[in-house]
């Protein structure tokens, strides 16, 4: 197996979809992963009180504190290196990666979006706004997509989506508790592929194997 997944959650909100991850682990859907740390940009997040009440470390941690952005960065790097976290998972976060973080977790962060990238992602595209485009624009079919994330907003090559139909009398409320649904679904999942060493990332080329990658090189070395 992979080196265990010690994930550090990023999550502006309730933590909907931490929860969906953290169930997954508790079950042993995922478990190969253990989620140690939480971060948060937001002192009122739901998604600290459920790290605490699940005995996570929880960080709350936003630029206005600091007088830099060096200083927020270093701080940042300093609690993820102090709780070995060699992932993260973006879970309804507010703010974008830095540049340094980005690339010093490259193609170990991920973020769930509410649409089928690359459609209806981008600079201002998240939460409602997302499901009113969608509606708007009278697509047939949304869905939410599991992405990698790079130094663009919902830029990264994407590594799962799962699709709904847009119903004709869907308001944004209801078609983003529909999406929200699957987003549960396939965050968790996901996660599990990379945790199995199951996920290749060749540019804007994702791969998923159906075993581990490490296998499938040392089958290939003994050959």
């Amino acid at each position: 197996m992979p080196d265990q997944l010690n994930i550090a959650v990023f999550a502006s909100g309730k933590g909907s979809n931490f929860k969906a991850i953290l169930e997954a682990i508790k079950t042993g859907k995922i478990q190969n992963a253990q989620i140690v740390l939480v971060v948060s940009n937001n002192s009122d997040a739901g998604a600290i009180d459920l790290a605490r009440e699940n005995n996570i470390p929880a960080l709350h941690i936003n630029r206005k504190q600091f007088e830099t952005d060096e200083d927020f960065n270093s701080t940042l790097t300093s609690s993820l290196e102090k709780h070995c976290v060699n992932f993260i998972a973006l879970a309804g976060y507010m703010k974008k990666i830095d540049p340094t973080i980005v690339r010093a977790f490259k193609n170990r962060i991920v973020n769930i979006h509410p649409a089928l990238l690359p459609k209806f992602g981008g600079s201002g595209m998240y939460g409602m706004r997302v499901h009113e485009a969608v509606i708007e624009s009278k697509e047939k079919i949304s869905g939410a997509s599991v992405h990698i994330v790079d130094e663009e907003y919902d830029n990264g090559p994407v590594v799962l989506q799962a699709t709904i139909p847009v119903e004709v009398n869907d308001t944004p409320s209801t078609l983003a508790a529909r999406v929200l649904k699957v987003e549960h679904e396939i965050y968790p999942e996901a996660i599990r592929l990379f945790s199995e060493g199951r996920i290749i990332v060749d540019g804007r080329k994702i791969i998923i194997t159906k075993i581990e990658v490490k296998e499938l090189k040392d089958e290939f070395d003994s050959n």
